[in-house]
């Protein structure tokens, strides 16, 4: 087998082509495996640095100039901005639903209606996430509601 690594020009997106007759379940999980590392956020709990993959994130809020990522039991900071994030988040399951808030969509277990507009996002964790009316409808288009 031949393997050829090249470095892409400047504007051209980062690929990697597999030509191969079968594909079988190991060439699957390698390239699952490239695939999921590709995608770590970087983030700090306790003054630890940590590598966090997105699909364990239920939500990312901004508060006093700090950005912090909510998972099942723990809560990191993040050193990137909200919109940095959105901006490496934006071909996942995450979504802008206020001014300082993203959440992934994978982890809503129900949405209900809130006062003036809003919605109440009801996480996998029990957690309500408070949509904000600006973005409800992008909540819903997204959704297929």
């Amino acid at each position: 087998m031949e393997v050829i690594i090249q470095e892409p020009k400047d504007g051209e997106n980062e690929k990697i082509i597999v030509k191969v007759y079968k594909v079988s379940p190991k060439l699957l999980n390698v390239l699952e495996q490239l695939k999921d590392n590709d995608d770590v956020l970087a983030a700090y709990i306790e003054n630890k640095l940590c590598a966090i993959n997105p699909k364990d994130i239920y939500y990312i809020e901004s508060v006093d100039n700090k950005t912090w990522l909510y998972c099942e039991g723990d809560i990191y900071e993040s050193k990137q901005k909200l919109y940095a994030l959105e901006e490496a988040l934006t071909a996942s399951a995450f979504l802008r639903i206020s001014k300082s808030s993203i959440v992934n969509l994978s982890k809503i277990k129900s949405l209900s209606t809130a006062l003036h507009g809003r919605l109440e996002a009801i996480m996998t964790n029990g957690e309500v996430v408070i949509v904000s009316r600006s973005y409800v409808d992008k909540l819903k288009k997204r959704l297929g509601l």
